[in-house]
């Protein structure tokens, strides 16, 4: 099993990709999460499985911590959006190592794959969607409540938000003392 602990915001992320169902169709979810405060960093929702899904979740993610991301380890499966050239592209650009599980091994992302967990019990689970802007609105919707208000027993039962900002003062104070 992988190691998911960080001793820092922005030195270890993990993503995903699920899909739901949308009538016939599909829409699908990448996530990036930051493994020391459990926040979402970045996410996109797309109609499709191309590699765009996922960088523009990292692209999203990159913006979100204002571009400081050098040396970032990122911790996914091995889908092939994960491995394609545009990936490699932007990860390189970016300055974010690569950690990829082995096959078949859904413990080697298991942050990941528990985080899903919560949006597909909580939204998703034996609701038929039959608008795709209606489901991306209630994706958005759930996305957005999960940093600020979702409290996580990993972190003393602290919302990521909290958790982040108080990182962060903590951080700030030493560096001042």
């Amino acid at each position: 099993m992988r190691d998911f602990t960080a001793d820092a915001l922005n030195t270890g992320w993990c993503g995903d990709i699920t899909d739901i169902a949308v009538g016939p169709t599909w829409l699908c979810l990448a996530t990036l999460i930051d493994i020391r405060s459990r926040k979402v960093v970045g996410w996109s929702i797309a109609d499709h499985m191309r590699t765009s899904l996922v960088t523009d979740a990292i692209e999203m993610a990159v913006a979100a911590r204002g571009g400081r991301v050098h040396g970032v380890v990122f911790h996914t499966d091995r889908v092939a959006q994960y491995s394609a050239a545009a990936f490699v592209e932007v990860r390189r650009l970016h300055g974010i190592r690569r950690s990829m599980g082995r096959v078949g091994s859904s413990y080697d992302n298991a942050l990941a794959e528990s985080f899903f967990q919560c949006p597909k019990r909580e939204l998703l689970h034996g609701r038929r969607w039959t608008s795709k802007a209606h489901c991306r609105l209630e994706l958005f919707r759930w996305l957005s409540y999960d940093n600020p208000r979702r409290r996580h027993s990993a972190l003393g039962y602290r919302t990521p938000a909290e958790f982040g900002q108080q990182l962060i003062t903590t951080r700030t104070l030493s560096l001042v003392a």
